[in-house]
């Protein structure tokens, strides 16, 4: 299982933006086998995902706007079918703990920890997760480049992005369409598209996705087994 543990950035200096985030959240992510996003305490929103490509949509989505810190766990997790995240317990959710006050330390770079949630030994006597380590920190390094990415994006360049995306996974020739209902020529959408590295986001995506993924094959949970099940 995956858990994200999402702290607002100056919050003592802003509005509380939990809510909006909330909202946002539950939009882009099925918490199908997990626990929905909700406020865990204070500034900060939790969730349980089973799909890690929702892991990769809900990090991106917050490290968008500049204002979150974002920690993922990957690890073992405890939860009653139907039950909240602020319900669950496990390995997953200490590493979310860890990684989130990670990526408060992060500064300058993206505000993003993926941490591993290991324990015991391995079937071979070795401490647990060593490989699981070494894969969280690949799927940190790329999720923080796209989060570089996506954090440097202007609002010109979302504007074309995101009516791209509203238009559906089928995106091809679609670019004609989002000129149209912007009132820009189909020359300076494909402009800015390119500037924006919307191309190469969505190339990697999937990568990450991959890594975390096979991070969480690799982590050991109770018992000495690889934590492949949740």
């Amino acid at each position: 299982m995956f858990v994200l543990t999402i702290d607002q950035r100056g919050s003592t200096g802003d509005r509380d933006r939990v809510p909006e985030l909330i909202s946002e959240l539950r939009v882009l992510t099925d918490p199908a086998g997990g626990a929905a996003f909700e406020r865990s305490v204070g500034d900060e929103v939790q969730g349980v995902l089973a799909d890690p490509g929702a892991v990769v949509d809900a990090a991106l989505h917050a490290l968008r706007s500049g204002r979150w810190y974002v920690g993922i766990g990957v690890g073992h997790v405890v939860l009653p079918p139907g039950a909240s995240s602020r319900e669950g317990s496990g390995a997953g959710f200490v590493a979310a703990r860890r990684a989130v006050e990670a990526a408060k330390a992060a500064a300058p770079l993206v505000p993003l920890s993926v941490v591993s949630g290991a324990m015991g030994t391995d079937a071979g006597g070795t401490p647990a997760g060593d490989e699981g380590v070494r894969a969280c920190a690949n799927a940190e390094a790329v999720l923080r480049l796209l989060g570089r990415l996506v954090h440097e994006r202007t609002e010109a360049q979302w504007r074309v992005v995101d009516a791209l995306r509203r238009l559906g996974p089928d995106r091809h020739g679609r670019q004609k369409q989002v000129a149209g209902e912007l009132g820009i020529t189909e020359q300076s959408v494909s402009r800015t598209l390119v500037r924006s590295g919307w191309q190469e986001e969505w190339a990697a995506r999937p990568a990450a996705a991959m890594l975390l993924e096979y991070a969480r094959t690799r982590i050991v949970g109770p018992g000495g087994a690889s934590d492949a099940g949740g």
